[in-house]
């Protein structure tokens, strides 16, 4: 999970004191979500990104409790996106999950394809065995 700029540039948290630019971790975006600037400057906008970056360029990477989604709730936290300060992972894990939209086709299947496979390979030999 990274947050763009208002340039459109990505900012992810890719690894033990690491935050890329435009180079996600684990590849291209599959799915996004859009947010809404309307009530945020651009300049507070780039600094909140800007700020959390550099928080993280100092933080060990944890695939658990402190990691992408982390990141990208601090910049949250820090520009008060819809006036909230209580942004976290599970959050945003949920809100892009519902709200979030796929790439196309190819980033469609790369997001939900492998889970389609696993659970139905489960179900075939739960139902079957």
């Amino acid at each position: 999970m990274g947050i763009a700029t208002s340039t459109g540039i990505i900012r992810d948290f890719a690894g033990p004191y690491f935050v890329s630019e435009d180079d996600m971790g684990f590849g291209k975006p599959t799915r996004y979500w859009s947010l809404y600037r309307e009530d945020i400057k651009s300049t507070v906008w780039d600094s909140a990104v800007l700020d959390a970056s550099e928080e993280y360029k100092n933080r060990m990477h944890n695939l658990c409790c402190d990691n992408c989604h982390s990141h990208v709730a601090m910049a949250l936290n820090l520009m008060q996106y819809k006036g909230s300060k209580s942004w976290n992972m599970i959050k945003l894990c949920i809100l892009i999950l519902i709200f979030g939209r796929s790439v196309g086709l190819k980033g469609f299947l790369k997001t939900y394809l492998p889970a389609i496979l696993i659970y139905g390979t489960l179900f075939f030999m739960i139902a079957y065995f």
